[in-house]
């Protein structure tokens, strides 16, 4: 039993955490917003997944606490748990992004992308709320081959820059062998492919780059 106890306490103390900062933001947002842009943001939609996993937590925890005669019965409350959160692995993955996301939030009614921008496992890390916002993403590898040599080599992101005045995208990457290897390009994401772009302005360039690094 006290294992069950000691994984709900530390469930409770994450997601728990991730629940009451969502909950707490939609209830701060929601007399700013309507709700057709409420319903656009990914922890408004889905919250109903994170609340009856906290609830089941509790459930557990009641019964793990007033169970007479544990010692001669099964308690399958962790693994009903567990069971839970894997099939429902991709949204709890995304509600702790959400949790630490600049929009959470915010009451802009903006021209950036977004919700409808972020991939799985990311968030935006910071947003100057009129022009630029960076987001950072976990997970997100390219394969990539460089024009000039023709050797392909392996990426990850580092991140994605959205500049909403002129609706464009960038993309940061680090070669995964050699770290020194970065580039920051156009990014053009597609259906099936991307397709990336040098930057030739020396202005525009450089704005990326700060934006960046300041994130």
């Amino acid at each position: 039993m006290s294992s069950t106890i000691d994984f709900i306490n530390e469930e409770k103390a994450t997601i728990g955490k991730v629940y009451t900062d969502i909950t707490y933001a939609i209830s701060e947002v929601s007399p700013f917003l309507d709700e057709n842009i409420l319903k656009k943001r990914k922890y408004y939609s889905k919250l109903p997944i994170l609340k009856e996993y906290m609830d089941m937590l509790n459930d557990a925890e009641y019964s793990n606490k007033n169970k007479k005669f544990s010692f001669f019965k099964k308690d399958n409350s962790k693994i009903k748990l567990t069971d839970y959160k894997q099939n429902n692995l991709a949204v709890f993955n995304q509600f702790e992004n959400c949790s630490k996301c600049s929009c959470l939030n915010c009451i802009k009614e903006c021209q950036f992308q977004s919700c409808s921008g972020c991939r799985a496992n990311s968030y935006i890390k910071t947003c100057d709320k009129s022009k630029l916002n960076v987001r950072f993403n976990n997970n997100f590898i390219l394969d990539l081959t460089n024009n000039n040599t023709g050797k392909a080599s392996r990426y990850k992101v580092l991140a994605t820059i959205e500049n909403c005045e002129y609706d464009r995208l960038y993309i940061a990457l680090e070669n995964f062998s050699d770290s020194n290897d970065k580039f920051i390009l156009y990014y053009y994401p597609g259906i099936s492919s991307d397709e990336f772009g040098e930057i030739t302005d020396e202005e525009e360039f450089n704005l990326v780059v700060e934006t960046y690094e300041q994130a």
